[in-house]
């Protein structure tokens, strides 16, 4: 696993920042920010702490696929903590295999610190070699929507 890191400041107070990246007053928030990854992309479950969610979307194929994850941690306008332990493919849960231990155990951390009505978002995370250039390239982008979103 290779770790990331993101930065982007957004002029808005963490508190909307955080509820419109999650999509808590409206799920297509999280969906315009996470389309640069995927334009099916979307989640399954909710954010509290200690649950499991299911970030999917649709492959060229048609097909329903993503990643099994749960939320270790979070703080409501601070921080948010997710771990990854599986694969989602062909409307199953995969959790073991050479596929998903590529994957396991890594995490995404987004930590939020407003100064002046102004947030500065943070977000680490690990991935895997074959998609540290996607996630350099494609990560900036989709943290440039958010900014978009919030400030409308």
């Amino acid at each position: 696993m290779k770790k990331l890191q993101f930065k982007v400041s957004i002029s808005a107070p963490a508190s909307k920042v955080y509820d419109m990246m999650l999509g808590l007053s409206s799920k297509s928030t999280y969906e315009q920010w996470t389309a640069l990854f995927n334009p099916t992309s979307t989640y399954e479950g909710n954010w509290e702490k200690g649950s499991k969610i299911l970030f999917i979307g649709v492959d060229e194929k048609g097909e329903k696929g993503g990643l099994v994850s749960k939320i270790v941690d979070n703080r409501t306008d601070q921080f948010v903590s997710i771990q990854h332990y599986g694969l989602f493919k062909a409307d199953k849960e995969i959790t073991e295999g050479p596929d998903v231990e590529k994957w396991a155990n890594g995490f995404e951390n987004y930590s939020f610190e407003e100064s002046n009505g102004t947030t500065l978002l943070i977000v680490d995370l690990d991935t895997t070699e074959d998609f540290i250039n996607f996630m350099n390239d494609t990560y900036p982008k989709a943290l440039e929507k958010l900014k978009e979103i919030c400030e409308e």
